[in-house]
């Protein structure tokens, strides 16, 4: 397996679980593979007899991404279509990421594999792009949504950050009007390594069960950490933020609840994630 993005919070605890399980990894992250060229994508991935590359890397700063667009497409859309490239010439597998964000939120109800994207943000249309260059250059394609990620490697994720308010701010303020479905990335992994394996390639949904806001996450994480700090909701429009945010963008995870089981409630994924960061017992 080739993984990129390898130290990042999904790609770490991937490369993890493959090594369990005997597979020989080549993790990759930034500057050991540029995977926006394509003549470094073809000569790691050609000829080298990989199952499946597994591409973990992407531009992720969605405020940012308003005023670096172009970063965000070289990473996000041009990335994926070096490796599908590549991958389709070589006859590997690619697993591929894209997000909730495709989507703009507007449809008041969890947005299936069969719904229309229309994103609202440089960085929704960067995972959009993506997507389509992965889907017209590869036919052996696991293309996998996930949502809210979040994990043990990743240094900023968002219950890592409103750890971080509360230990600095006796009340913090978190919108209650951005609402989808958190994913710990030490629960994706084993189903995505299940979906690999499985040779059903195609589009997929996935994330841990339960729907939320930003504020309810926000409250369980304080109260789960056992801090007093006081979470008030608030209002997308109270914050000034560059990217606008779809405020309902949870996704419908058929087919795959119906092929592998459903993940665990949210609510356990952040416990157990608090657990692992040595923040609660």
């Amino acid at each position: 397996m080739l993984v990129t993005g390898a130290r990042g919070q999904l790609g770490s605890d991937f490369c993890k679980l493959l090594e369990k399980h005997s597979y020989l990894v080549t993790p990759t992250d930034v500057g050991e593979l540029d995977i926006t060229s394509l003549a470094a994508v073809k000569e790691a991935v050609c000829g080298a007899g990989f199952f499946a590359v597994i591409n973990c890397a992407a531009y992720n700063e969605v405020d940012r991404a308003e005023s670096e667009e172009q970063a965000a497409l070289c990473l996000n859309a041009l990335g994926p279509r070096n490796l599908a490239l590549a991958c389709e010439e070589a006859g590997v597998a690619l697993m591929h990421f894209s997000t909730d964000f495709v989507f703009d939120g507007n449809k008041g109800a969890p947005y299936t594999i069969a719904d229309r994207p229309a994103p609202l943000s440089a960085y929704g249309r960067s995972k959009l792009l993506g997507e389509d260059f992965c889907r017209q250059f590869c036919r052996r394609l696991y293309l996998v949504r996930l949502s809210w990620v979040f994990g043990v490697a990743g240094k900023v994720n968002f219950p890592r950050k409103v750890l971080s308010w509360a230990s600095a701010r006796p009340i913090i303020r978190v919108v209650d009007d951005q609402i989808s479905r958190p994913a710990y990335t030490a629960d994706l992994v084993p189903v995505l390594m299940k979906l690999l394996e499985s040779g059903a390639f195609g589009l997929y949904h996935l994330a841990n069960e339960g729907v939320c806001s930003r504020y309810q996450w926000a409250g369980h994480v304080v109260a789960s950490a056992g801090l007093k700090t006081e979470v008030q909701p608030a209002r997308t429009g109270d914050f000034s933020e560059a990217a606008r945010r779809p405020p309902y963008s949870a996704l419908d995870l058929y087919p795959l609840n119906e092929m592998f089981g459903s993940l665990p409630p949210w609510q356990e994924a952040t416990d157990r994630f608090l657990v692992e960061i040595g923040v609660r017992s």
